[in-house]
């Protein structure tokens, strides 16, 4: 006690009348109006169930707990609630760490008082066997920074951990049905709490000769008032609890007063909450995985062939590009490779480059890996050297030409149209080694 009561802190007299002073001109000593409410920060944990609340420089966080007990004989089909809080001498040198000081205990039973006795958690929902088995909620409240109003501050976090909390799904079973299964997340959906409504307390502090009111009161304002009231409400103006500390009496007007005005704070508290629970619940379902099911699997599949199926019909629609005449003239001797056709036809070859490999059966006018300058420079220079008896007669053929002299530029007039059409169907029958070489009446004499 002597020990607690050399570490608190203590303030002079100036101090305590120049806020006196400052409040009869509706003015505090960090800049707000007797009625304005610190900043709010609500923040949630990786975990379920936990929460931590900032109002002003005031820093409390909040973490619930569950485990399955026997409920109490008078009331056989409801769960328990049970608060407790914890002061440490890193929040404020005046706590003292290890047993619970009276604050510490005045701040649990407000905070408990408002949550039990309005009724805000659907305790008989707690339940799993009547008589034997119900679930029971501890909500332990942890002071990281004491810089007024704890109460106000406590009772947020605690409202925002019950809303984020999950217990996991049990069922019975067992041979004679009356066994607890408690099921993983993993395995089943963890299911929320049943909170009806949320009971907000809002603190007033009388400073002064006068009762000067003003609202959430911040620890210096708290070392120099002479009474506490503290209000819980819901935002319908329901309520739930109140709680006057202090030696100064209160006339019945100023408690209608602030009872008006925690109504519409009560309101304003209650929205802020509900939109930092339901940004947090989005955020943890975009970080869960999402399973399909076998079948979407398989359609995706199948929409995937499809496209590729539309896109290769595509690409083979497209009209060749850059098709090459070939002209043979003055030769009937041909020095080609016999290849299968089926292999030509299947796999149309790209490259102008790459040496022409195929028999006379799979012969293309159209193909692109004929180069028909150089085979022509090739042919008239073998016959020339042939004697012109032996032009009816077919070449031998050879196993393989790959043909690697330079282009010439060809002197050749291009090919009519019929001739191009008609050598594009011969292409659909079956090719001959007299369908590569052209009859001599259709050949053009030199000029």
């Amino acid at each position: 006690m002597e020990q607690r009561l050399a570490n608190a802190w203590r303030m002079t007299v100036n101090e305590k009348k120049f806020i006196e002073t400052a409040l009869l001109s509706d003015l505090r000593i960090d800049g707000r109006r007797p009625f304005d409410y610190r900043n709010l920060t609500i923040r949630f944990g990786r975990e379920d169930g936990s929460s931590e609340v900032q109002l002003g420089q005031t820093h409390v966080m909040g973490f619930v707990t569950s485990q399955l007990v026997q409920p109490y004989r008078d009331r056989p089909n409801e769960g328990t609630l049970a608060i407790y809080t914890e002061l440490s001498p890193m929040a404020d040198p005046s706590f003292e760490a290890g047993r619970p000081a009276e604050s510490a205990v005045e701040l649990g039973r407000i905070i408990d008082r408002g949550l039990r006795e309005s009724r805000a958690v659907d305790t008989e929902s707690l339940c799993v066997v009547a008589g034997k088995w119900v679930w029971s909620l501890r909500i332990d409240l942890h002071i990281l920074d004491n810089g007024g109003n704890l109460v106000d501050a406590a009772n947020i976090a605690a409202l925002a951990s019950l809303l984020t909390f999950r217990r996991p799904e049990c069922t019975l079973g067992g041979e004679d049905g009356q066994e607890v299964i408690i099921h993983a997340p993993e395995a089943r959906e963890a299911l929320p709490l049943t909170v009806h409504h949320l009971p907000i307390a809002i603190t007033f502090a009388f400073i002064g000769d006068e009762n000067t009111v003003v609202i959430d009161p911040s620890h210096f304002e708290e070392a120099v008032m002479g009474g506490r009231m503290t209000a819980t409400l819901n935002a319908n103006g329901d309520i739930c609890a109140v709680q006057k500390a202090g030696g100064e009496g209160v006339i019945q007007s100023v408690i209608m007063q602030c009872l008006r005005i925690a109504s519409v704070k009560a309101v304003d508290i209650t929205r802020k909450i509900e939109d930092a629970v339901k940004s947090n619940n989005t955020e943890r379902a975009l970080r869960k995985i999402k399973r399909h099911p076998p079948s979407a699997v398989v359609d995706v599949i199948k929409a995937g062939q499809k496209g590729a199926d539309n896109l290769l019909e595509e690409n083979m629609e497209k009209p060749k590009q850059e098709i090459e005449d070939t002209i043979v003239s003055q030769s009937d001797d041909m020095d080609i490779e016999t290849r299968s056709s089926n292999q030509n036809e299947s796999k149309p070859r790209i490259d102008k480059n790459t040496s022409f490999i195929g028999g006379p059966s799979s012969w293309d006018p159209y193909s692109k890996g004929v180069n028909v300058d150089e085979l022509k420079a090739s042919l008239a220079s073998r016959v020339a050297a042939l004697p012109s008896e032996k032009m009816d007669t077919a070449p031998p053929v050879e196993p393989r030409v790959t043909v690697t002299d330079p282009p010439l530029t060809s002197t050749n007039a291009a090919p009519s149209s019929e001739e191009n059409t008609g050598a594009g169907q011969q292409t659909n029958k079956e090719k001959t080694l007299k369908d590569a070489v052209k009859p001599k009446h259709k050949r053009k004499k030199k000029t």
